[in-house]
Formats: structure tokens, C-alpha cells, sequence
């Protein structure tokens, strides 16, 4: 049988309903030390001192979302700033947005539980436990506690917090909108998302080695990371990854019978195959190849693609296959691309085929 009588519940699993209000009505409990009243509830120039606290972490965070503003409009994205004790640079837009907008947040939480701690009351109550369906008394008592423990914060009455968080709430969301420039900063520009530095007559070299390869150095089911041979000079006069993100592939060797489908017609070189290594879902790099099932594994989210067909999904939230590099020969031997990858590479976007 159950028993559905009501059953107090308290901060403390040792003491009950009945311990809780006789402690709060004064009366001390073997084992519990007695309430006593804070600084600010006794002393009205400790709780207007905590007052103004709360106020200036609010409005500490105002500030710190129009300096997020600021920074977001006036710091360039290529600009770097020196590390202390470290020969290194880190980049001064991400760090001036990252530092603000953590600020704001911090000392709008920080404000919140400084005026829960010093300003609103401290008294213990205890919550029976009743039926899920409130009864309209129930209802009704709700809220009148709600109300009353509006009244009791003070938020009516303590006029400087509350404008000074009604003003760092206002201003809060801007970051989010102002960030949102961010996803497309102007006209979309398919070409630089859909080519890479993969051209015809490119020559493939190991990653990161940067050693030229020959058909020989791929024995069957084995798997080769490469990037084009003009990879390390172009990464350096962008300063930044991007180019090195595109043009990253993944070299394997099957028998050619094995193969049963390409994306273009003899863009193997005896049973060798070239695909892009950045998977299709959300840009992880991949390399767990299983040489039975020629089988490629996505180590983020088990996305698999079959590069025995085309690099086809088989299993995971991918949406569409790995893009198939053309390669073939040059006259020293050595494996080069027949032409850059014919669909954009990386994670599937909705404008893809535009």
C-alpha cells in the first residue's frame, strides 16, 4: 500500500517540517545551530551598501555589452595581440569578444546571487508533499506567496537594482543579434566554399611530411593522408587553416574489381581513390578506415561512408557522400589530381547546389 500523507521536505534530510519553523520562530534544536540574522537585516547602511553592490555588478554588465559592441565593430579579425611571458599571439577579436561577453554574463549571475545572499530573506520553509492537481485554494495561495515574495525581494521598492538590471537584461540579447552578422558577413560567395587548391596537374604529397607519392607507396588496403604539393605556401600567405581544411584527402588502395562505383568515370589510378577527408556532416576529419569493408568511420558522430561506391553513405546522420578527388599520373610517376573535386567539400549546406 502506499502512503499518500502529506510528508515534509527540508534543506536538511535530518530535521523535519515541525524543527524547521520552531527553529525559525527562535526555539533552539539540539544539533542545529540557531537563526541568526545577517548584517544587512539588521543594519540599514549594511543593506544599502549591498544594494549599491548589486546595482554596479548590473551595470558592470551593461557596460561590458557595449564594449562587446564596440569591439565586434572596430577590432579587425586578422589583428593579433602579444602573450605575456610567451612568444605567441592569440587573435584580439575572439579574445576581446570572448573576454566582454563573459563578463556580462558573470556579473549579471554574480549580481543575482549577491542580492539573493545579502538583501532578500533568509527564513527556511518547508514544502509538503501533495497531489500533482493543485486545488484552486492551492492555486490561490501560490499566488500570494509569489506576490509576497516579490514584495519581500524588494524588486518594487530598491529602485537602483531595479533599473540597473532591467538595463543589462535590455542590453544583454544585442550580442546575440549582433553575432548573427557573423553566419553570412556578406553576399554568399559559393566559389569559395565549392573550390579548393586542387587543380589539374597538382601534385599529391604526404600530411604532413609533404613527400611526393608514388602508386607503389599505397599497397592495397592501405591509407595515405595527403594535401597538394602547394599547400604549405598558400597556408602562409593566408595566415589561417582555411585552405588546408579544404584540400585535406584520404588516399586508399582496393583491388579494382572491389570497386563498384565512382563518382566520375576512371578517377582511380589502378585502384587507387582519393577522397576529400573532411566528413560531410559537420566537418570532422576522418581516417579509421576498415580495409574489409573499405568502409571509412567518421570518429565524431559514426557517420560511414563505402569508398568502394563512391563514397556513398551507409550508416550516420551524413547527408550526402564524401566528394571523390580525380587523379592519375605524371610523367615522373608520381600521383597528381586531374582536376579539382566537382562538388564543395565539408559539411552539406542548403544553397550547396545553387
Amino acid at each position: 500500500m502506499t502512503d499518500n500523507s502529506p510528508t515534509p521536505q527540508s534543506s536538511s534530510a535530518a530535521e523535519t517540517g515541525t524543527d524547521v519553523v520552531a527553529r525559525n520562530q527562535g526555539h533552539d534544536i539540539p544539533g542545529l545551530p540557531p537563526h541568526r540574522p545577517r548584517q544587512t537585516d539588521i543594519d540599514p547602511r549594511a543593506a544599502k551598501r549591498a544594494e549599491r553592490q548589486v546595482a554596479l555588478m548590473f551595470l558592470a554588465s551593461a557596460l561590458m555589452t557595449v564594449l562587446f559592441v564596440i569591439a565586434f565593430v572596430q577590432i579587425p579579425t586578422t589583428d593579433t595581440w602579444p602573450v605575456p611571458f610567451f612568444n605567441a599571439t592569440i587573435n584580439a577579436s575572439n579574445t576581446a569578444l570572448g573576454v566582454t561577453f563573459g563578463l556580462a554574463i558573470f556579473f549579471i549571475g554574480a549580481g543575482a546571487i549577491q542580492w539573493a545572499k545579502k538583501l532578500m530573506p533568509d527564513k527556511e520553509v518547508v514544502q509538503l508533499r501533495h497531489p500533482l492537481k493543485s486545488t484552486q485554494q492551492e492555486r490561490d495561495e501560490a499566488a500570494e506567496v509569489f506576490w509576497d515574495g516579490a514584495d519581500e525581494s524588494g524588486f518594487g521598492q530598491r529602485k537602483i537594482i531595479r533599473r540597473s538590471l532591467l538595463l543589462a537584461m535590455g542590453l544583454f540579447p544585442i550580442p546575440l543579434v549582433v553575432m548573427l552578422r557573423d553566419l553570412a558577413p556578406g553576399p554568399l560567395d559559393l566559389g569559395v566554399l565549392k573550390e579548393t587548391l586542387w587543380e589539374e596537374g597538382s601534385r599529391i604529397v604526404t600530411d604532413p611530411l609533404e613527400r611526393p607519392v608514388r602508386p607503389a607507396d599505397v599497397p592495397i588496403g592501405g591509407v595515405v593522408s595527403a594535401m597538394p604539393a602547394n599547400l604549405t605556401e598558400v597556408q602562409h600567405e593566408e595566415g589561417n587553416l582555411n585552405a588546408r581544411a579544404k584540400a585535406a584527402i584520404i588516399l586508399v588502395r582496393m583491388a579494382p574489381e572491389d570497386i563498384q562505383s565512382q563518382q566520375g568515370e576512371g578517377w582511380d589510378y589502378q585502384g587507387i581513390l582519393a577522397f576529400s577527408k573532411i566528413c560531410t556532416h559537420v566537418g570532422c576529419p576522418i581516417a579509421l578506415y576498415q580495409q574489409r569493408t573499405h568502409h571509412l568511420l567518421c570518429p565524431c558522430h559514426q557517420s560511414t561512408f563505402d569508398l568502394s561506391d563512391s563514397g556513398n553513405v551507409v550508416f550516420g546522420p551524413a547527408a550526402r557522400a564524401l566528394p571523390q578527388l580525380p587523379i592519375t599520373v605524371d610523367e615522373e610517376g608520381f600521383l597528381i589530381a586531374r582536376s579539382d573535386f566537382d562538388q564543395p567539400v565539408g559539411p552539406s549546406f542548403w544553397e550547396r547546389d545553387r
